[in-house]
Parts: structure tokens; sequence; C-alpha cells
């Protein structure tokens, strides 16, 4: 199973194995006896961790190693700059490769690298490239985990045969337990780690119910803190690298916009006052403004806040300050929702009353109480109990069930139900444009 061992490295297993001893499992499961089930990896299955470079899936592929597994790594090159400009400079990919084969070597375990770059760029980049082209803003990490690493990724891990399909490890913070029924096989549940700061369970919660069934999860019960102490005491020479933020494709090439604008065409238009109907400025293309984030407008008295973006008339729309009314809504129109158990949606989706849940419409926010109710037309909407600040269609609607993450959707638009404070009058609902 495993390659013949050094000395120092039986010694190196062996203290991982008496640190983790009372604390970890690979998977938790709902049931005391489930450990007995055949839904979770054995003795000697096939168990591939992905690592990117960073302390985080250095440390899961850690704690794996001192399981019985047939333990190898793969890393994933979702984006090269050569294939762009064709020239061998400015290739990121390379120092995050270098980093997984220097953790490897202490684990002393195989690693190769997949290049997805191609399924990456026709199932991630091209699709959010025509939302921002719209106006919308994409959350490309949610979308990548979807069909990169649980989708083409699976398909092609080492070791995989039409009849063997190994486990895949990850360093996300997100735990799996099992749910089991009195008929029919256990069922896989993503729901939220130890660690409630670094949750990623929002940007996995567009994961199919297969690709939850293979995923591992060992950083589970930890705390980021407790990651980086056991980096650094087993000499793992990227115990303090910084937390990768951004997105991947960028890199250390400059502003997003002027990425974006190798790709988009200029698309002019007029920044135009909410309130008074007075244009401020102009602007290059919708795609460089978010909704809740600062327009950037010399000269005026007051920070000016994107509030909407209209895609027919090519304007955005801003508002003084960062707590005004329009920048709140509580409805939320969701298209293309993907249950993770797909075959069985709540009934009471389709109920007077609806299904209560708690959703999270951006990474790290709290999540807020909500109904969420089917449309006649199949799609979703959602009515938060409270307005929330800044909506931002074109992001992704992430529902829980308490710490149970059901799934996700696409933000198309948004609305209010009532008139907020400070607004006059009885008005009905009002609408915020797609953008």
């Amino acid at each position: 199973m495993f390659r013949s061992l050094s000395p120092r490295l039986c010694a190196f297993r062996r203290n991982v194995h008496d640190y983790f001893a009372h604390g970890y499992h690979a998977t938790t499961l709902e049931s005391p006896k489930s450990h007995i089930l055949n839904h979770e990896p054995r003795k000697g299955d096939k168990v591939v961790v992905g690592m990117s470079g960073g302390v985080d899936s250095s440390v899961a592929a850690l704690m794996l190693a001192k399981e019985d597994y047939d333990l190898s790594a793969v890393y994933m090159r979702n984006w090269d700059t050569r294939d762009e400009s064709g020239s061998d400079k400015g290739c990121e990919w390379e120092k995050d490769w270098e980093d997984v084969q220097r953790v490897c070597k202490v684990l002393d375990i195989p690693v190769t690298m997949v290049d997805l770059s191609k399924e990456y760029w026709n199932k991630v980049f091209e699709p959010s490239l025509r939302l921002w082209e719209q106006g919308r803003t994409p959350n490309t990490d949610v979308w990548c985990n979807r069909e990169i690493k649980f989708g083409a990724l699976l398909d092609r891990l080492p070791g995989s045969t039409e009849h063997t399909k190994p486990w895949l490890a990850t360093g996300h913070y997100a735990r799996k337990i099992w749910s089991h029924h009195l008929t029919g096989p256990p069922r896989p549940k993503l729901v939220r780690p130890a660690d409630r700061h670094k949750d990623q369970t929002y940007y996995l919660s567009s994961i199919t119910e297969d690709g939850l069934r293979r995923a591992m999860f060992p950083l589970h019960n930890l705390q980021k803190p407790e990651v980086r102490e056991l980096a650094r005491k087993y000499n793992l020479h990227n115990a303090e690298r910084p937390d990768s933020v951004g997105i991947c494709f960028v890199g250390e090439r400059g502003k997003f916009k002027d990425f974006l604008a190798g790709y988009i065409p200029q698309n002019s238009g007029t920044i135009v006052d909410k309130i008074s109907g007075k244009v401020l400025g102009q602007h290059t293309g919708l795609w460089n403004y978010t909704i809740g984030e600062g327009a950037r407008l010399p000269g005026m008295p007051a920070r000016m806040t994107v509030s909407e973006k209209d895609t027919t008339t090519n304007t955005v729309y801003v508002v003084p300050g960062t707590t005004h009314d329009k920048l709140f809504s509580d409805v939320l129109s969701i298209t293309g929702f993907q249950w993770i158990w797909r075959d069985a949606p709540p009934p009471e989706l389709d109920s007077e009353s609806g299904y209560r849940v708690q959703i999270m419409h951006r990474y790290r926010m709290k999540a807020t109480p909500a109904t969420i109710r089917r449309l006649p037309d199949g799609n979703l909407q959602i009515w938060s109990d409270k307005p929330e600040h800044a909506v931002t269609p074109g992001q992704v609607a992430a529902v829980y069930d308490g710490d149970w993450c059901l799934g996700c959707g696409l933000i198309t638009s948004t609305a209010r139900s009532f008139p907020l404070e400070g607004e006059f009058g009885n008005q009905a609902c009002e609408v915020t444009s797609p953008a």
C-alpha cells in the first residue's frame, strides 16, 4: 500500500497518529455505529488529497498521512498565463506546484499535476465572463468547486478506474455527516465546521451529492490557528503562507478591472444619482461596479455607493452613504437552484407558508432567517425576515437548515416588500433591476 518508509518517516507518522488519536476522524457520522457501514474510506482504500500549495491543504495531507490509506496527492492547474500571452513569464501556478511538491516530499506521498485549464475556461471562466459583460457579479469560487474540483477532477483522479473511484480530500473548512434512512443507502450532508469564521460551506453549496459522497474534509474539527500550529510542529515550509485572496486567475497581475478589460469591450454609460436623477459621471462598463461598493466619484461631498445597475440603459445608479434605504432588499428571486439532494427538495416549498431556512448571499456573512417558496415557473423566491444590505444579482444564495447546507442558486433580482424607514408613501414592492 505505502512505499517502504525510512525510520524517520515511520516515526513522523507515528507522531501524527498520536497527536490525533483522540480527536480526528476524517468523516463524522450521525449514527454511532455507522463506522461499520461501507460509506467511508477503509484501510487500503485509495484517497487523493487535492493540494494548492497553501497551508490548509498541506495540513489536510498531513492528517491523512497517519491513516492506512493508499494515499496520494494531486495539484490542479486551472490557469496559465502562457495560455494568454504565449510567454513563459508570470506563471503563478509554478510557485504553487513547487510548494506542493516540497510538502509531499516531507510527507512521503506521491503527487501528480492534472491540467484542467481547458475545463476551467469552458465551465467557469467563459460563463462568468458573460455574466460580467451583462453587468452581473458572479462567484467563480462556487462554480469552480462544482465544475472543477468536485467535477472534472473527480473524473481524472490518479488511480481512478471504471470500477474503483478514489476518495477526494481537500483543505476546505467544512464537515460531512451521513443521514440514515429506513430504506435506501445513507446520504451525505454538508454541514458547517468547527471554525465558523473560516466556514467554507458557502463556497461548496453547489456541490453535487455524488461529489459530496466521495469528499473528505480533514480540517472539519480544527480552528485555523491549530492548522498553522500543526504545520509548524511538523516543519512544513508553508506554515506561515498567507491565505489566498481574490480570484485565482488574476494572480499578481494588477487590478481586476484591468484584467477583465482584456476580455470585455468597453461599453460607456452614465453614473446617475438615484435620488436626484443628476448625472454625476461616466463609466466604461457595468462590470467595473458592484452593488454596495463605493463608486469612486471624485469631488462629491459624501461617499457615493452603487445601489443599482440598469442593463437596459447601461446606467450605474448611486446613493449617498453606505446605509441608504435603496441599498436594502428583503426579496430575492433565484434561478437555477441546485439542491444537493436533487430528488428530495423540501415539500414545504410548495406550501402557502413556505419553507423556513437561513440564507447566505455572500461569504462570511451571518446567516439570516428567511422563508423560501417555489414559484409556478419552477424558480424560487426567498423572503428574508429583515432587509439585507447590498444583495447582488449574479451572486449565489446558499440555503441552510440550521448547520446543514441544502444547496444554492443564482440571484437574478432583488426587491423590497415594504417601504423602509425614511421612505414616503405606501408604495408597492420596488424591484431592483438585474445587475
